[in-house]
């Protein structure tokens, strides 16, 4: 079933906090916040991914979110990936 942006933001936010090697204030991630400045490096992010398509039960290639650069850009590619699989896209 599709989330709204912010059921979207709170679901990363754990998936993040769980894959990043970084101590972060979890609580401040906004879309705005770079996903980078979260910790995670080329061979992290591929955790991350791997733990974001077994959280949301999606299945995408690593190179569909290279342009992603911030939370909200995730949050955006997510949205669009789970409204395809419910049939609302």
């Amino acid at each position: 079933m599709p989330m709204t942006r912010q059921e979207l933001v709170e679901k990363l936010r754990m998936l993040m906090q769980k894959s990043s090697p970084k101590k972060i204030d979890w609580k401040s991630m906004t879309e705005q916040t770079d996903i980078v400045s979260l910790g995670f490096d080329s061979l992290s992010v591929l955790d991350l991914i791997y733990d974001i398509q077994r959280g949301f039960e999606l299945e995408f290639d690593a190179e569909q979110i290279t342009e992603v650069k911030t939370v909200g850009d995730l949050v955006t590619f997510l949205d669009g990936k789970l409204k395809s699989k419910f049939g609302q896209g």
